[in-house]
């Protein structure tokens, strides 16, 4: 049984293709898995950084989704899960920082008055977000499969809620924008909610209300605290109607994320899972090799397996699922990605001219640079993250730790600067944002290209027919952020799935499971 890729979703598969919880059997298949890099964990990285190990890629998971704390209590590391030890965020509006108001859930504003004491829209934003109390809109359209969100909220609330909100909030987890981003994939209670001809805001917040406790609210950790890996915070606090006595909303790990990967590599290794790093797949042939119906084609040789789960980003597994199956090669190179890059820097305490309150701040796309910043261009931070504001195992005295986002699916002007430049202007931008004056006594730059999958309207259809495609093929699955979610528990489960898809299809065991969320 082979995985191809290392990431987490890879690892997962690997875990549960050996027993899972229950751990090996006597019929448990002999696991390979091959990672292309010479490490393994893909986005998840961590790096020693100012006398601390310091998350570079997601630094938390949701804890309203179970599958990324199970798995960690399943490994022995439950006692190292952090909960999330600060609340509230900021945006940048009209000039200057201003605190989310009360109720905001997925960026969609479900209170009135607290929006519009926030000052984030201005009087005509405000005013036409007050229609929906008092004259809700209705549906655009019938009722759809599908839409961007982008559009729907404006259509409900007016486009500065879209503006200042929902595309910094929802679109910076993806490194995207939401006027093209599937509601379906992202988060389809917006779209049922939409369907109401009540206030959308009102019927919103009862929606939320209603579901069930640790249930998760979306297809992805779309309430991470703030950056492009898995850290916008889509609520300022709590609802007051949402007091579940559930766990904290973010965990992270006292080691860092990285510690996840070490320990499930580790007892991989101990349940004989071959790992063969540096070691990319260049081909997969179907053909019967010693009973075996693959042979992939490796830097070491070809190896005949009997199934494969195939957790890479869509355009390397197109390129293997090329040869044997056009509609799955087809709809996977539609899925587009993002690259981004992440600015970590360590200040004095006594650099901050104001407090650093909460979790971080937002950036709206395209702000022009407020006065004091001597950049070209609009700013190129999408947010920024007060890593020692949020994790107690980072906080300092004395100290302030923080990191910064940058790029996305329409700007990628990063790319072009070395590590330097890129610091420089993170930090120029940082000192009227943040109010962080002077030189930072530590920085690192962490890129990664093409690393956020697009979710575009009717994105779950691609899914469901590349799904479809891959299950003609003889015990084969896909795993990965690609498909029907990006944070860490979602790819976990996504991981687990295939990897049961491929169990089943070898037993002859008819796939009678939901599509993994």
């Amino acid at each position: 049984m082979a995985v191809v890729g290392g990431g987490i979703a890879g690892l997962a598969a690997a875990w549960e293709l050996t027993g899972g919880a229950s751990g090996p059997a006597s019929d448990t298949p002999s696991v390979i898995v091959f990672e292309a890099e010479g490490r393994l964990g893909g986005k998840i990285r961590s790096d020693a950084f100012a006398g601390l190990s310091v998350d570079t890629g997601p630094d938390a998971f949701l804890g309203r989704r179970p599958e990324a704390a199970a798995l960690c209590t399943e490994i022995g590391l439950g006692d190292e899960l952090v909960a999330i030890a600060a609340s509230g965020a900021a945006v940048w509006s009209r000039g200057r920082p201003r605190a989310l108001p009360d109720g905001v859930i997925f960026g969609v504003p479900t209170r009135l008055w607290p929006l519009a004491r926030s000052g984030i829209l201005g009087l005509g934003g405000t005013l036409r977000a007050s229609l929906d109390v008092v004259l809700p809109r209705p549906p655009a359209r019938g009722p759809i499969g599908d839409r961007a969100i982008g559009p729907l909220i404006a259509h409900k609330l007016g486009r500065s809620v879209v503006d200042a909100l929902v595309d910094p909030l929802v679109g910076g987890i993806h490194a995207g924008g939401v006027a093209d981003m599937s509601t379906a994939a992202v988060n389809p209670l917006l779209l049922a909610v939409a369907q109401r001809r009540a206030s959308f805001m009102k019927s919103l917040r009862h929606a939320v209300a209603r579901e069930v406790p640790g249930a998760p609210r979306n297809n992805h950790d779309a309430g991470d605290p703030p950056d492009a890996f898995e850290d916008h915070p889509t609520e300022a606090t709590p609802p007051e109607d949402d007091d579940r006595g559930e766990s904290p909303l973010f965990w992270a790990l006292r080691g860092g994320l990285g510690s996840l990967v070490d320990r499930l590599e580790r007892q991989l290794v101990a349940r004989s899972v071959t790992i063969r790093t540096h070691c990319p797949i260049e081909a997969l042939r179907s053909e019967e090799t010693d009973g075996a119906p693959w042979v992939l084609e490796s830097p070491d040789g070809p190896v005949p397996v009997d199934g494969i789960v195939l957790a890479l980003p869509a355009g390397p597994a197109a390129v293997l699922l090329d040869p044997h199956d056009t509609d799955a090669t087809t709809l996977l190179g539609g899925i587009e990605y993002a690259s981004v890059a992440i600015v970590t820097l360590a200040y004095p305490e006594s650099s901050a001219a104001r407090p650093l309150t909460g979790t971080g701040m937002l950036v709206p796309r395209g702000c022009p640079p407020p006065a004091g910043v001597a950049v070209s261009g609009p700013l190129m931070v999408t947010a920024c993250s007060y890593l020692s504001n949020k994790w107690p195992h980072l906080a300092r005295e004395g100290e302030v730790l923080v990191r910064a986002s940058v790029g996305h699916i329409d700007d990628e002007r990063f790319i072009t600067l070395s590590d330097e430049e890129l610091t420089s202007r993170v930090v120029a931008e940082l000192s009227v944002l943040v109010g962080l004056g002077g030189e930072p006594t530590a920085s690192a730059v962490t890129r990664w290209p093409d690393s956020f999958p697009q979710y575009r309207v009717h994105h779950l259809l691609r899914v469901t027919g590349i799904e479809a495609a891959v299950k003609r093929l003889p015990a084969l699955a896909v795993a990965g952020a690609a498909y029907r979610g990006l944070g860490i528990p979602a790819c976990i489960a996504s991981g687990r799935t295939a990897a049961h898809a491929v169990l089943d299809a070898l037993a002859g065991t008819p796939d009678t499971a939901a599509p993994g969320p």
